[in-house]
C-alpha cells in the first residue's frame, strides 16, 4: 500500500485502504492454524446482529502509522451501507479538517469515486465479487477465506473490548494481521487495526454507530446536480 498525505485524493489508495478493511487478513503465527471456539462465537454475535439491520451509519476515524517512514496521518469521515443490496456511500475528509475531499458511492450495479480537488467524478462498474471493494461488508468480513483466535479482553475508558485477531487463508496478501475489537456491553464493532507487511499500521476507530439507520434510495446514487461543473470519466 502507498503511503500519502494526500491519501483521500487518490482513488486507489482509498479504495485499497478500505479493501484491507473489509477483506483484512492477519497473523501468520501457528497459532492461528486453525479457527478458536470462543472467537467464532463472538463473530457470529456481531454478524447476526448486523444483518438485521437495514441500514447503518458510522462516522469513522483511521490513523495510518509508519515510523520508518516518519508518517503519522489522522484522518476522517462517514460510512451509510445497507450490506443487503451491496449498497454504501463513503465520504472522507481531509486530513485534520471536515473539508470533503471524496465521495465514494454504490447503487450495487455503479460505483462513483468523486475527487473534489479535480471536480471530477469516476464511474466504473462495481465490484460484487469476494475480492471487490464494498464497505457494506466490515461486519461480516470474516465469514470467508479467514482464522480467527480470541486474545482477550481490553478496557478502554472503562469499556471492556473483546479482542480478536484475524489471518488470511491466502498468504500472499500484502497485510499479515487485522486485530479486531468488539464491544463486549453493546456487541458492536469498535476498532480494526491493520498490519502492513511493509511496516505501517492502520487503526480505524468507529466513533458512533446508528443501527436502522433512516436514509433514501437517492443516497446511494451520484447526483450530477449537486457537483456544478464536475466532469464524469465513464470507465465502464
Amino acid at each position: 500500500m502507498v503511503i500519502a498525505c494526500e491519501l483521500y485524493n487518490r482513488p486507489n489508495n482509498m479504495k485499497r485502504i478500505f479493501l484491507y478493511l473489509i477483506l483484512s487478513a492477519v497473523t501468520i503465527a501457528p497459532a492461528l492454524a486453525q479457527k478458536d471456539a470462543d472467537a467464532k462465537v463472538i463473530l457470529n454475535k456481531l454478524s447476526k446482529l448486523y444483518r438485521t439491520y437495514d441500514a447503518v451509519k458510522t462516522d469513522y476515524s483511521l490513523t495510518i502509522d509508519n515510523q520508518q517512514a516518519g508518517i503519522k496521518e489522522t484522518y476522517t469521515g462517514t460510512l451509510i451501507a445497507r450490506s443487503k443490496t451491496n449498497k454504501y456511500k463513503v465520504i472522507a475528509y481531509a486530513a485534520g479538517t471536515k473539508k470533503v475531499a471524496q465521495d465514494i458511492i454504490s447503487d450495487g450495479k455503479n460505483q462513483w469515486t468523486y475527487l473534489k480537488d479535480a471536480n471530477e467524478v469516476q464511474l466504473s462498474a462495481a465490484d460484487n465479487s469476494e475480492e471487490g471493494f464494498n464497505p457494506a461488508k466490515i461486519f461480516t468480513m470474516y465469514e470467508t477465506g479467514y482464522k480467527y483466535i480470541y486474545t482477550g479482553q481490553k478496557k478502554i475508558a472503562g469499556k471492556i473490548y473483546q479482542v480478536i485477531d484475524l489471518t488470511p487463508e491466502d498468504s500472499k496478501k500484502t497485510f499479515f494481521k487485522v486485530r479486531l475489537m468488539v464491544d463486549k456491553v453493546k456487541n458492536q464493532l469498535y476498532s480494526a487495526q491493520i498490519f502492513d507487511k511493509n511496516g505501517s499500521t492502520y487503526n480505524y476507530t468507529l466513533r458512533t454507530f446508528t443501527p436502522n439507520y433512516k436514509t433514501a434510495e437517492t443516497v446511494f446514487t451520484f447526483d450530477k446536480k449537486a457537483y456544478p461543473g464536475v466532469e464524469v470519466v465513464d470507465l465502464r
